[in-house]
């Protein structure tokens, strides 16, 4: 093999040996020369993340533009201006820019991902070159380089691992695992999943403890967090379902509309005799009805109001139509590490030969209770339990300190537990210090799997306390502690301890003793090697936050399923889960099960199983895909840079905002910003809001583009001049739009808005109830409006008087229009519905006075082509309008009676 086309043709360098690793990467533990590597990092470049490809700020704003609907509003206002009749031109053009401004602002969502994922990476590496050890930037190591790794040091690129001292490397960003994992020289097997390679350092992760020398087998895009990186590029985000369903919505009425245009067009031409030109404005006036131009400016408002609301409840919305999305979620994919559970370990149970015994409290607040069989314990009458605690804090280099009423942990995660555990049992860790100053340490080494202290009081007493791997310390131990004696150990026994232990998923560790006397100074190996006192085993977890529990408990109760995703052990996760009540107990289903699955065996499990364990990025990305492809909408939660993939891929992606990665929070559309699960319930709760009130405002605008079309159809058929023109059509559209469906943004969420199953995304946003109720009121409207235009005419008016009656009309029968519309089948006059929402009001009041200004303003008249009423006219117009709002009520009781029976 090439020593330069190793990062094409090998992976699995946990797999084999040292010496074949160095041999086919075609170096030596001197390390390159310098000119081998000058060269190779001529031919494979740099170690930095290739950059991705991002919209220019003028592609984002066209892009809003790409609509079937601004199409046709465009080509209308194309030829409009061509006909000369540039005021009606240039409004339809300013609308245009308007919504395209409107959302392009709205939806700013920088693609800052990859540069996060960048910005991870190590800047610079101690290094072996020419026999030599040398610092060099990061980005100039290449592949065969030997690198040393020292606690602190962030890993610069994916190694394999050559020698190891007491080495631990922090890689819960990358696997979800959340203790630190200790590393070795030795190979691993090669179907090994990424948590378990144990002899390799990957790039980006954080080395904790210890020493190693590694030898680099893949730089840049090679290394995995590069294969994070390329599988986010390649990740194409979703559209929502809404916005599929406008999208369809939209062509179904661009093509509706256009015929209908058309046909009237060429029935003026044809019947009537009416000029092309006129015939051609008449078709705009149309078009210009029946679009409903205000609806994307009302849209995108709604949401931008959802979004503030959301803020308010901790949630935070990077991508407007993430919030209409929540509503229709059916599953929510969570990883477990630092979003169902706290990322910090805890010591829930201690073992001593008295029996086990529970421990409360979680984190590392040092309040909880030692209880047994539910009861909590005095201390004073178990003196092994409390020997056992205070030779956890006292064989511990961790410090706990106190932060803004935070208990924030200075070292290991294992002996940060450790150390909560004995101050839960009273004990003060200065007393304990001073009282036993530690003499001599053998710290913890991954070869001998434990980590020993001597220490001696003042009076010269002398112990060893010792804490590691039970089966290590199994061995070394020939007594176990009783009471106040000490008997023959039995290991029986205590193997039973760990099984129970394990069953819950969690990670023992076993503390033994040995006495001394007061002239042993200095700890050896031989000391402690024989003849422990084995004090108990103490069990410990990364527990579930509380508020996560009972916010799974409000999902399911709303229809929705829970399914944990993590890179953590498969007893792990099922143990959580029972905790939380996510799956049952059993099923699991492992990332080494999901490798060998084709996509098509994966859809066929995906739903049944909720507990999903050591999984790669690619393995929640391919859940979350299976998930969509069987039809859910798929809310993914995350916090590591492992979960990227699968956060851009998911219809509304949720990172932690405190204890996420930046990388997360980049791909993510909504970021929890106090990182608590139960902020989901509340978003979701929101977004169903937020979807309600939407088709409130759906309900009430299109009726009123379908009264505007039916009023300049009936034009057309029966002859006569148009009672509204398209520029007055275009003010009715925009300003009824931002002002009254404005106001039913802000409904409150319905009392049984989070009891009743998600919708289902393919349903369509017409229903047979709605495609009802636009029609039934488009007619109302149309009716009243014609009638008056057409009386007025009738009685000598002008044309610029009867259109202005007809505009007002118009507008009045959606004031009133506007009491139906915040209910879609209960009564408005039974739920407050006249003056429950004082936004609606001020909308009214709003209306009111712009209305008066279309009316009587010089400039406003010059504009629109109107002029000023009557009072006696106004009288007539309000009794007209105001019928709208009893006919949809008898229409809603019978339809209400209807469905009764």
């Amino acid at each position: 093999m090439s020593t330069l086309d190793h990062n094409a043709s090998f992976s699995a360098w946990h797999s084999i040996n040292q010496a074949d690793v160095l041999e086919k990467l075609g170096t030596s533990p001197d390390g390159l020369s310098q000119s081998e590597a000058e060269l190779r990092l001529t031919l494979h470049g740099p170690n930095l993340l290739p950059e991705g490809k991002t919209r220019s700020p003028l592609a984002r704003f066209f892009s809003q533009c790409h609509n079937v609907l601004i199409y046709v509003l465009m080509v209308a206002a194309c030829i409009t201006a061509f006909l000369g009749h540039w005021i009606d031109s240039g409004v339809i053009f300013g609308v245009v820019i308007i919504n395209a401004i409107i959302g392009f602002i709205q939806e700013g969502k920088a693609e800052d991902a990859l540069r996060a994922i960048k910005q991870m990476l190590s800047s610079s590496a101690l290094v072996m070159r020419d026999g030599k050890h040398v610092t060099l930037a990061a980005k100039d190591l290449v592949v065969g380089d030997i690198i040393f790794l020292q606690s602190g040091d962030k890993v610069p690129a994916d190694c394999r691992l050559l020698k190891t001292k007491s080495l631990k490397i922090q890689e819960s960003a990358l696997t979800g695992e959340s203790v630190a994992v200790e590393k070795q020289e030795g190979e691993v097997a090669e179907d090994a999943v990424l948590g378990d390679r144990y002899s390799m350092a990957f790039s980006s992760t954080l080395v904790t403890y210890g020493q190693g020398t590694g030898v680099v087998v893949a730089t840049a895009s090679k290394t995995e967090i590069g294969q994070i990186n390329a599988l986010l590029s390649q990740v194409k985000t979703l559209t929502t379902p809404l916005l599929r369903q406008l999208t369809a919505f939209g062509q179904l009425l661009t093509g509706i509309i256009v015929a209908v245009a058309l046909l009237t067009m060429t029935f003026g031409v044809f019947v009537h005799g009416n000029s092309m030109s006129d015939m051609f404005m008449a078709a705009v006036g149309l078009a210009v009805a029946a679009i409903p131009e205000g609806l994307p400016a009302i849209m995108t408002i709604t949401l931008a109001i959802g979004v503030q609301r959301m803020a308010k409840r901790q949630a935070i919305i990077r991508l407007l139509p993430a919030v209409e999305t929540l509503g229709a979620v059916t599953v929510i994919c969570t990883d477990k590490t630092g979003t169902l559970t706290r990322n910090e370990m805890t010591v829930t149970n201690v073992a001593v030969a008295g029996g086990l015994f529970d421990i409360s409290g979680v984190g590392y607040d040092p309040h909880g209770t030692i209880s047994s069989n539910d009861k909590d314990i005095d201390l004073s009458h178990y003196s092994t339990v409390k020997e056992l605690m205070k030779s956890a804090l006292l064989c511990n280099d961790a410090h706990l300190k106190k932060d803004n009423d935070e208990w924030v942990l200075q070292g290991d995660p294992t002996e940060g537990a450790l150390l909560t555990l004995g101050m839960k049992a009273g004990l003060d860790v200065n007393f304990e210090q001073e009282a036993w100053p530690r003499t001599d340490i053998i710290p913890f080494e991954s070869q001998h799997q434990f980590m020993a202290t001597l220490h001696h009081d003042h009076t010269g007493q002398g112990v060893s306390y010792i804490k590691g791997a039970p089966e290590r310390i199994f061995t070394m131990c020939a007594y176990q502690r009783a009471g106040v004696k000490d008997e023959a150990i039995d290991l029986g026994y205590w193997h039973a301890q760990i099984e129970v232990m394990a069953r819950r998923g969690q990670r023992v560790l076993a503390i033994a003793c040995k006495k001394s006397h007061e002239a042993h100074r200095d700890l050896t190996f031989s000391d402690i090697e024989h003849d422990l006192t084995l004090l108990g085993l103490v069990g410990m977890i990364d527990p579930p936050r509380q508020e996560a529990t009972y916010a799974v408990m409000q999902c399911q109760s709303a229809g929705i399923k829970v399914k944990m995703i993590t890179g953590d052990h498969a007893v792990t996760a099922v143990a959580i889960g029972s905790q939380m009540n996510i799956g049952d107990g059993e099923a699991v289903l492992t990332g080494h099960e999901i490798e060998v699955m084709t996509d098509e065996e994966l859809r066929t499990v995906v739903n049944d199983i909720d507990i999903f364990a050591r999984s790669s990025p690619e393995h929640k990305l391919r859940l979350v895909q299976a998930l969509q492809a069987l039809g859910h909408v798929v809310a993914m939660t995350g916090d590591g840079v492992n979960d990227a993939p699968a956060l851009k891929r998911a219809d509304v992606g949720t990172a932690m905002g405190k204890n996420g990665t930046e990388v997360a929070k980049d791909a993510a559309e909504m970021v929890l910003a106090d990182d608590r699960f139960s902020s989901i319930v509340d978003a979701v709760e929101e977004g169903r809001t937020v979807y309600d009130n939407l088709k409130k405002a759906i309900l009430f605008i299109l009726p009123t583009n379908g009264g505007e079309a039916l009023i300049i159809i009936a034009a057309i058929l029966m002859g006569t001049m148009l009672p509204i023109t398209p520029v007055q059509i275009l003010w009715v559209n925009m300003i009824t739009a931002v002002t009254l469906a404005l106001a039913l943004a802000f409904e409150p969420p319905e009392s049984n808005v989070m009891l009743r199953a998600p919708r289902n995304p393919k349903e369509p946003l017409l229903t047979p109830l709605f495609l009802w109720r636009i029609a039934f009121v488009s007619v109302i409207l149309m009716v009243g409006t014609f009638s008056l235009f057409l009386w007025y005419q009738s009685q000598g008016a002008s044309i610029e008087y009867a259109r202005t009656v007809a505009v007002n009309t118009l507008v009045m029968f959606e004031i009133f229009y506007l009491f139906n519309s915040r209910y879609i089948r209960d009564s408005v006059l039974s739920k407050q519905g006249l003056l429950g929402n004082r936004y609606a009001l001020f909308a009214i009041s709003c209306l009111l006075l712009f209305q008066l200004a279309f009316t009587y303003l010089s400039p406003m008249q010059h504009l629109f082509g109107t002029i000023g009423l009557e009072i006696n006219t106004w009288l007539l117009i309000v009794l007209v309008s105001s019928t709208v709002l009893f006919l949809v009520e008898i229409e809603k009781y019978v339809i209400r009676q209807f469905n009764s029976d």
